[in-house]
């Protein structure tokens, strides 16, 4: 059942009746006369509140025998982001494991990785989602599988590896014996196949409102040259993952949809890394943010920009480069630095569209360039040695820039870092650890926004507005300074 520390099933019923989208991704309504289990925004007529159970997620009602609904697709659901303690531990150990990341890692690998011991992680987790982590893996690759399989014109063997499964036979009988059909029988035609030129499409929603205009103009202002564009209210851009061994290479393209969500395209070549690209851009427009929870913390200073998100990084490292190109110069100064970086260092890549020409190099790579090499793009030498330095400890721990990584050591070892102070390292955990309480108190945007001229005062403001206090920072900067912050 539902933790009842934040919601119960009278509640979860209520949401039920009146489609109340805030709710969605929160829980799951299992109907025992059907045998199906849905959103709270389904559109199929309200079961009989006698007949209802309530799950924390997908992988617990199916661990009980429920199957997903036709109509409202569970595995399209938003998540959920949180910040007590607990709760995050187990979110970012869901975060892992959905990305596919953790394909083959032990749960005590994971938990080292996490901090924690796996007992630990083992109890946080079934608090949160009800299961245990191998059933929530399980159910995570089937429902991808499903979803695959419905929307995309992939084989069966395709869907079967981009969904982590090893053995296309293990694949068919979870299926079956799940879902009481074989994989070919959810195969049907749908808007969103596999078009004539390969590309993948696919459907994430999020709860409204969301203000896509103010993300759009913010990432197209920051947008690096060769790596990323935004052209008619589309955002794309390359995108370069390592899964293993394997290097995968392709481009995506992410535009408003419809149903409260958002339509991205992705080449063929990055089918095989599916989860984790679908992971990626949920962070990146952040869409599994709560906004009527973020609205009621903050007030007024939310009131004139309903659904801000915060923005998140595809890459963090990436994103790490251009915060600290960004370091006392302006947006455009610092997005033209960052795209001769990506010139210099990236490796050219064949696109549709005119404007992505390269990947962004990996942090192995411009740890191992020349300083020299550097220096002749414009980067003023002090720059050049906090982004070798950052390399270089991304290169030893490729999680160190992760949501998945523990929020206070991950700032302590970044100010460790040459050239990184806490402003720097506070707007990273805002962006690529998708931390929502961060704050950059010394912000000149901020500082100016709010009327101050120490950081002192500013965090003492700011302790009203936690734990959202990273969508505080939005609006005072979209109050008129965001064209200042890097």
């Amino acid at each position: 059942m539902i933790d009842a520390m934040w919601i119960d099933d009278d509640q979860c019923y209520q949401a039920l009746r009146t489609r109340d989208v805030r709710f969605d991704g929160r829980f799951f309504v299992a109907v025992s006369s059907t045998g199906v289990y849905c959103r709270p925004v389904c559109p199929a007529r309200l079961p009989k509140r006698e007949n209802c159970r309530f799950f924390a997620s997908a992988a617990a009602a199916e661990s009980e025998g429920y199957r997903p609904c036709l109509r409202c697709r569970p595995e399209l659901a938003p998540g959920d982001a949180s910040v007590d303690a607990n709760r995050r531990l187990a979110r970012q150990a869901a975060e892992y494991l959905d990305a596919g990341a953790g394909d083959g890692e032990s749960l005590a690998a994971l938990a080292e990785r996490l901090g924690v011991t796996d007992r630990h992680l083992r109890r946080v987790f079934h608090s949160e989602f009800g299961v245990a982590p191998v059933e929530y893996v399980q159910t995570r690759r089937l429902l991808l599988a499903r979803r695959l399989l419905r929307d995309t014109g992939l084989t069966i063997t395709e869907v079967a590896l981009a969904a982590g499964f090893n053995s296309l036979r293990r694949f068919n009988t979870l299926f079956r014996g799940r879902y009481g059909q074989p994989p070919s029988a959810w195969r049907r035609a749908a808007s969103g196949r596999r078009t004539s030129d390969g590309e993948l499409v696919f459907h994430l929603s999020y709860r409204p409102p969301f203000d896509w205009e103010a993300l759009r103009d913010f990432l197209a202002a920051r947008a690096i040259p060769g790596v990323e564009g935004m052209e008619r209210g589309q955002y794309r851009r390359t995108a370069l993952i390592r899964r293993g061994g394997n290097v995968h290479r392709g481009w995506l393209t992410v535009a408003p949809g419809p149903r409260n969500g958002l339509t991205v395209t992705l080449s063929e070549s990055l089918s095989p890394v599916v989860p984790e690209v679908l992971v990626r851009l949920r962070r990146l427009f952040d869409l599994d943010a709560q906004p009527a929870l973020v609205a009621q913390r903050l007030g007024s200073l939310a009131a004139a920009r309903p659904g801000l998100r915060v923005p998140g990084a595809f890459d963090g490292f990436e994103a790490a480069v251009r915060a600290v190109l960004g370091q006392q110069i302006t947006v455009k100064a610092a997005r033209t630095l960052a795209g001769r970086v990506a010139a210099s260092l990236g490796e050219p890549l064949d696109t549709p569209f005119e404007d992505l020409t390269t990947s962004f190099p990996e942090a192995a790579v411009v740890a191992a360039a020349e300083a020299e090499t550097l220096g002749l793009l414009g980067i003023i030498r002090a720059r050049v040695k906090a982004i070798q330095a950052l390399a270089a400890a991304c290169a030893e721990d490729p999680m160190l820039l992760s949501p998945t990584a523990d929020v206070e050591r991950t700032l302590t070892e970044l100010k460790a870092l040459p050239g990184i102070g806490d402003w720097t390292a506070q707007y990273l955990a805002m962006r690529a650890l998708s931390w929502p309480d961060a704050f950059p108190a010394a912000d000149l945007g901020v500082l100016k926004a709010l009327g101050e001229t120490s950081a002192v005062a500013v965090r003492r403001r700011a302790e009203a507005w936690r734990p959202w206090r990273a969508y505080a920072v939005m609006h005072l900067w979209f109050g008129g300074q965001e064209n200042k912050t890097p």
